[in-house]
């Protein structure tokens, strides 16, 4: 999922309240993603509805977008296109890992492991065109505006806000500071507490804030160096040099300069050819994106909500009503129609 940059960004917390009023892109793979993996029963089987469909996503979008909402954010979710070839080696990894996490679950769940069960469920969630589409049925029911990327979801969300229509990233991935993103905010969508590894007991996690020029500086290093520190790192378009983490990588392009230089240096192995390089460079920074969008909000479609979750999936309608009083503030800012003029 990315690129791992690791503690080389400083990240200032923040909190909702920071981005009152703030439009914030929300990298809705990346999301739908986490809400599959982490909504789960406590032998890692995902939400399901009385037909055995899944449901985990609809209850994250509901409950995260709600919070964020009623916290007078204005979230937008933009959906991923079509990946680029050299993508493909990428997903083909992710799916023997899903494949083999699969058969680990069942196989702890015949032990009754219900601990290993659950950490390598969360290992097989995949979003299927089903999910993306019953999430954007529900996001318009929802009153909130969502966005169709050409291609890399993390590539239109940081155009977006380089083009000043929104003020950051929300996404738990790395890779939108290669797309050129100036502010990336993480952990916005998450439950606001996360399990510590091979622990029973959690940690208080808050949203993230990293500026990528505030980051850049500090670094003493070019957006072009952080893109072909990535190449070395191993990105979503290639493997990487092997023993090549972010700090390794970092002192080799800052001598280097860049990653031509520092491949001649490196030598040997299974290292990207220029062409190779090339192509990877042009995908950060100019990938495909488009202009064809509307940034609305309206107010809930309260119908089309207890129809979606009640009528087809079996939600308890006396616990959706409350969370849906939060989206009260939607109306307030539509009040407010200078808020929405960009």
């Amino acid at each position: 999922m990315g690129v791992d940059l690791g503690d080389l960004f400083k990240k200032e917390q923040c909190t909702f309240h920071d981005l009152k009023n703030r439009v914030i892109v929300i990298d809705a793979f990346n999301v739908l993603h986490q809400f599959l993996s982490i909504i789960r029963q406590r032998d890692g089987t995902p939400l399901k509805d009385s037909n055995g469909k899944i449901t985990s996503h609809l209850s994250g979008l509901l409950y995260r977008t709600a919070n964020l909402v009623e916290a007078k954010i204005r979230p937008v979710y933009v959906f991923d296109g079509k990946p680029h070839p050299l993508k493909e080696k990428v997903i083909e990894e992710r799916t023997k890992r899903r494949l083999q996490a699969e058969e680990e679950w069942r196989d702890a769940i015949d032990r009754g492991d219900l601990e290993t069960a659950k950490k390598k469920a969360q290992q097989t969630s995949r979003v299927t065109e089903e999910i993306i589409l019953q999430s954007k049925e529900f996001l318009e029911a929802l009153g909130i505006p969502h966005v169709q990327a050409p291609s890399e979801g993390e590539s239109q969300a940081s155009y977006m806000v380089k083009k000043g229509d929104a003020y950051a990233v929300g996404s738990q991935d790395f890779d939108c500071l290669l797309f050129g993103a100036p502010i990336l905010l993480r952990n916005l969508t998450s439950s606001g507490r996360r399990k510590l590894p091979n622990k029973k007991s959690y940690t208080k996690i808050y949203p993230e804030m990293i500026n990528l020029k505030q980051g850049l500086k500090s670094l003493n290093l070019l957006h072009k160096q952080l893109i072909d520190m990535a190449i070395l790192i191993g990105t979503d378009f290639n493997e990487g040099i092997k023993g090549y983490g972010p700090k390794k990588s970092l002192n080799v392009i800052k001598k280097a300069g860049n990653v031509e230089n520092a491949l001649a240096i490196i030598g040997g192995g299974d290292i990207p050819t220029i062409d190779e390089i090339k192509e990877i460079r042009n995908i950060f920074l100019n990938p495909q994106v488009t202009d064809d969008y509307m940034l609305n909000w309206a107010k809930p479609d309260d119908e089309a909500i207890f129809k979606i979750l009640c009528d087809r999936h079996q939600f308890k309608q006396e616990r959706i009503e409350p969370v849906l009083e939060k989206f009260l503030a939607v109306e307030n800012m539509l009040k407010q129609k200078n808020l929405f003029d960009f």
